[in-house]
């Protein structure tokens, strides 16, 4: 990862900024893309602080406000740290949002915020980033998307949030086809088990579930594999963070656990 140049999207906290810090230690140029500026009452970190962070560890930070359903933004902000970093190696699609209802219980308004999101989101951010990762060094799209389980139990209970990140990983498999001719590689990246987040913590009960979960930083371990690997050989792969791990050596998964003690739980649309 020493001087890539890496986009992030949704990384003023959890997964987004375990990201950028593991980069951030092998000397990456890091974009931090978020809306979060100023400090949340429920929620911690904010693009600032990640870039102070960012620059502790020894990278190069590249903090922009952006809400990724504003079109306009998302064209200026690349076209900016593109123009900052001399270049985009590396997109990781990994701002999302969830709402884990029923059909019955899903607002209009909560409907749209995970399809802008999740969907139209990832889509236009890569569209912007296009032009840039077909001049990138081993140029990577990673989405933090699942695999594509069908089963009925994955849809029943909150189908809405269930097909917009499906609909993340649809995009990806059409990408890692689409962009092959460039050699841009297109993976999505998933947790086996639940893992520590703001998004968990704040979901009713979240705090006794936000102990069986794992550490962020595995999530970023397990990206980094990914992002060394030749864009022009790995790509359309849906990937389990704990099983690319263990393909490469990993054995000691505890250390990961945010509970000594506790064992997390398998996460979403995993059989």
């Amino acid at each position: 990862m020493e001087h890539k140049k890496i986009v992030i999207t949704g990384g003023s906290r959890g997964i987004g900024e375990a990201l950028a810090l593991k980069f951030a230690k092998q000397g990456a140029h890091v974009a931090i893309l978020a809306k979060t500026v100023e400090p949340h009452p429920k929620l911690k970190g904010t693009i600032l602080t990640v870039a102070e962070e960012i620059i502790k560890e020894g990278g190069h930070a590249y903090p922009m406000q952006l809400d990724i359903r504003d079109e306009e933004r998302i064209v200026a902000v690349v076209d900016r740290v593109a123009e900052m970093m001399d270049g985009i190696d590396i997109l990781i699609n990994n701002a999302s949002a969830i709402s884990l209802t029923n059909t019955e219980n899903t607002s209009a308004k909560r409907f749209d915020l995970m399809f802008n999101v999740n969907v139209r989101g990832s889509f236009l951010m890569t569209q912007a980033c296009l032009p840039y990762l077909k001049k990138g060094v081993n140029p990577h799209i990673l989405t933090l998307s699942p695999p594509l389980n069908i089963h009925p139990r994955w849809f029943e209970n909150h189908v809405a949030y269930t097909i917009s990140k499906y609909n993340m990983s649809l995009l990806t498999l059409g990408w890692a086809e689409e962009f092959r001719e460039y050699g841009i590689a297109a993976n999505t990246l998933w947790p086996a088990t639940l893992i520590g987040t703001a998004a968990i913590e704040n979901m009713p009960g979240g705090g006794e579930l936000v102990k069986m979960t794992r550490k962020p930083e595995i999530m970023a371990d397990a990206a980094q594999i990914i992002l060394q690997k030749d864009a022009k050989a790995f790509s359309g792969n849906f990937v389990i963070d704990e099983e690319i791990l263990k393909e490469h050596g990993v054995t000691d998964f505890i250390r990961y656990n945010s509970t000594p003690g506790v064992n997390p739980a398998p996460d979403l649309f995993l059989d």
